[in-house]
């Protein structure tokens, strides 16, 4: 589980991309345990379904903005895959399949660079590579992933905050000169805990000598932000634990940290391993998070969502002129997927490795990427929950201006129902009438994992609870 930066990941734009798929969201009726499901995109990919249509991308494209577009570069593989992890990814690559795959991301790049045409300005405001694991590639490699971005798809990865997901054992000298040379401004690093016996349990096999080692050659590259993910809620997992992995993190003077809980989903290691369910670990991982929490508050930083703490003197890292609720965004590789302002777009998802495996293999062999082929359209109701969410969950809030300029209606109109329902159990701060503002409380903000998925229409909900996992 890496973090993506906010202008990319989708609590805040999102792309999100690293979590755990959610349940299917709560009945309207009460918010349940808080640990409903991370919303890193809304539709969620569980609500997708298969094109009848296939619309060409050309068409899509034609007539959205895209002078502020977010690049995403999916890379599949891991080394290992973690026991919490559901993320679309598999374990190796045999034969020359990372080649086979560089080659068809490098085929889909020059087919969506065609269908954007050229008859108005484009420009990418931001760039990510997750996955999976992009450092799994090879220094080579990541060279090459670089080329597809900038001679493929025009992106300036010198001129644009560019962020790349890592982890321990990937995290070499050589990969990381590529990526600071090839302009890279942020690198994550999937940690998770840095006590070994946590991680064990987290079926994640690394030693904390590693790890270490690790965010020395991170520091050494001089990348300018550094991003560490820390888990909270792994079985044996106490205060005092808690309390060393953060401490062992701020000792490298992150710029960034990402606390998340723990999830655990269908087909996944922990599957059956955890008590999913059990009030008694939904009180501790609340408790966790708020230790959390009020210890980097107290260290100087900042919060900027549930998950996100950015120290105080960081240079921020999203554009100023990137908007992740308007904005278009570009997915390229098996696991991403793209918006325009009336669908969202990807390929199959899946979480068992077999289907993994095949749907890559399938996407190898590919010729036509000039048709979206899964997704789901997003009419204005859809829209206007998407932006409430995407800037609800942020600290930060939402101006009620804003979205009245966006949409030409009154959040606290459109939204009533469910604002008096925040509001009755303190989870907003302040009346938004007076403030104009609609923002989270700290206890909105440590139920985020409730909070966001009551805003799911009953159409998306029900699609949702249809899927079925695979």
């Amino acid at each position: 589980m890496n973090a993506l930066p906010a202008a990319t990941a989708a609590t805040t734009g999102a792309v999100a991309i690293p979590t755990a798929a959610p349940r299917p969201a709560p009945p309207a009726s009460g918010p349940g345990s808080p640990y409903q499901s991370y919303v890193y995109a809304y539709p969620h990919k569980t609500a997708y379904r298969p094109l009848p249509d296939r619309p060409a991308l050309r068409d899509l494209w034609r007539t959205e903005p895209k002078d502020a577009l977010s690049l995403y570069l999916h890379i599949p593989f891991c080394e290992v895959r973690c026991g919490f992890c559901n993320l679309f990814t598999r374990i190796g690559a045999p034969g020359e399949l990372t080649t086979r795959y560089l080659d068809a991301l490098d085929r889909q790049a020059t087919v969506v660079r065609d269908a954007l045409g050229d008859d108005g300005p484009i420009r990418f405001a931001s760039a990510a590579f997750g996955g999976g694991t992009p450092t799994f590639l090879t220094a080579g490699e990541l060279d090459r992933l670089c080329d597809i971005a900038e001679r493929r798809m025009g992106a300036d990865l010198r001129a644009i905050p560019l962020s790349v997901e890592a982890s321990p054992a990937t995290a070499t000298a050589d990969r990381l000169a590529v990526l600071a040379d090839r302009g890279a401004t942020r690198l994550s690093l999937g940690v998770q805990s840095f006590v070994d016996q946590e991680a064990k349990a987290a079926v994640r096999p690394q030693r904390r000598a590693d790890v270490e080692a690790a965010l020395a050659r991170i520091r050494d590259a001089r990348i300018p932000v550094l991003n560490i993910d820390l888990i909270y809620g792994i079985d044996g997992q106490t205060a005092a634990s808690w309390r060393t992995s953060l401490d062992a993190a701020l000792r490298w003077e992150p710029e960034e940290l990402y606390l998340y809980p723990l999830y655990v989903r269908p087909r996944t290691g922990l599957e059956g391993r955890t008590a999913v369910g059990d009030p008694a670990w939904d009180e501790q991982r609340l408790r966790l998070y708020r230790q959390g929490r009020d210890h980097l508050l107290a260290q100087g930083y900042r919060q900027v969502s549930m998950r996100m703490f950015r120290r105080a003197d960081a240079a921020p890292q999203g554009p100023d002129d990137h908007a992740c609720q308007t904005d278009g965004m570009i997915g390229l590789g098996c696991g991403a997927r793209s918006y325009t302002a009336a669908l969202h777009y990807s390929f199959d998802y899946a979480v068992d490795m077999r289907e993994i495996r095949g749907i890559i293999d399938e996407y190898t062999a590919t010729r036509d990427f000039g048709h979206a082929v899964i997704g789901r359209r997003v009419d204005a109701d859809e829209a206007r929950r998407r932006h409430l969410l995407q800037s609800l969950l942020q600290a930060d809030g939402m101006p009620v201006a804003d979205y009245r300029a966006r949409f030409g209606t009154d959040p606290l109109s459109d939204f009533a129902a469910e604002i008096d329902r925040f509001t009755a159990r303190g989870w907003l701060d302040g009346p938004a009438r007076t403030t104009g503002l609609l923002k989270l409380s700290a206890d909105g903000l440590a139920h985020s994992d409730a909070l966001g998925p009551e805003l799911f229409s009953p159409q998306v909900r029900a699609a949702m609870a249809a899927y079925e996992p695979k």
